[in-house]
């Protein structure tokens, strides 16, 4: 049986009634000279090295969609990036609600949200990582595990209940620590968006709502900076969601990712793998009248952030970078 938090489907949780704003900082959104909206700055490290302008300089993300990733290979080459099924793994459940909608506490049993991981993929050293309160999250016990790890992975739900436990605590600080030694980080729904720069539906009103209005909900942990995640585009028909938010925000890179569908980050470049699509919202790109504003890739195919181009690569055949606008929607 496959808990409600299960790698395998992920499905978001209700919003609580119940919240405390815990951040002292307040972010301001600026303009440029034309007028266009700059995403606020997200108060997370940033790569001293200057050796990438969005993925980490060292490390891998695994960026999936949602839904049931079983055979879409996604969840092996998570592990397999993080060293195998003997390699310490970090699972991260809270994106499920720290409280219900009546204020109380929700706990998570290690066996049900670990069973998975260790019944179906062999995981020996899978260790569950959560709390509520960011001032646990800023403790260095909380956090040895990470620093232990070479992987961590995001279960689903809603990603502002990461946000409000770990922003701006020592917890973040060590899963961009893991990633500055190599480790690999990935993520499901709630788990993908919250690796983004931007954070779309984090309004803890509904997830219909694309910019959330409380200024702390707007940034995620930008393990994938200049960029917005979204997910679940193709069974709940949000392929053009992030239309409005890469308008507003020019300079950032829209990514929606398809159900059972993933891109595997290293550096400033991406491949896509699994069973869907993963649209390209691109300021830079300039469609004709009769097209959408986005392009969209599948298996197989590989993106150049930095360039904005992309590459398909047919078997026995070397890839060749094309232009972004080559498959289009």
């Amino acid at each position: 049986m496959i808990g409600p938090y299960s790698v395998f489907n992920i499905t978001h949780g209700n919003a609580t009634t119940h919240r405390a704003v815990r951040f002292a900082a307040i972010f301001l959104f600026t303009l440029t000279s034309g007028g266009a909206a700059v995403a606020p700055t997200s108060a997370v490290p940033r790569p001293t090295e200057g050796t990438t302008d969005y993925g980490p300089p060292r490390g891998t993300l695994v960026i999936a969609g949602g839904g049931d990733l079983r055979d879409t290979g996604i969840v092996e080459r998570f592990i397999a990036r993080a060293g195998g099924p003997d390699a310490k793994i970090v699972i991260v459940p809270t994106a499920g609600g720290n409280r219900r909608s009546d204020g109380q506490l929700i706990a998570y049993a290690e066996e049900s949200v670990l069973a998975t991981w260790r019944r179906q993929f062999g995981l020996t050293r899978v260790t569950l990582l959560h709390t509520h309160d960011p001032q646990i999250a800023d403790t260095a016990d909380f956090t040895q595990p990470l620093r232990e790890a070479s992987g961590v992975w995001f279960n689903g739900g809603r990603q502002w209940h990461l946000v409000d436990s770990y922003a701006n605590t020592l917890t973040v600080r060590e899963f961009h620590a893991l990633l500055a030694r190599g480790g690999v980080i990935g993520g499901t729904s709630a788990g993908a968006t919250i690796q983004g720069d931007y954070l779309v539906r984090g309004a803890v009103a509904g997830p219909s709502i694309m910019m959330a209005p409380e200024p702390e909900h707007q940034h995620g942990f930008a393990f994938l900076r200049r960029s917005a995640i979204d997910q679940h585009v193709d069974t709940r028909n949000r392929w053009d969601d992030l239309i409005p938010v890469i308008k507003k925000f020019p300079a950032m890179i829209g990514l929606g990712l398809s159900e059972g569908t993933a891109i595997i980050v290293t550096r400033d470049r991406f491949e896509v793998i699994g069973k869907g699509q993963v649209a390209i919202h691109d300021n830079t790109r300039t469609p004709v009248s009769s097209e959408k504003p986005y392009v969209l890739l599948a298996a197989g195919d590989r993106f150049d952030l930095k360039n904005r181009t992309t590459e398909t690569v047919a078997p026995n055949t070397p890839p060749a970078a094309t232009p972004a606008s080559r498959r289009e929607k």
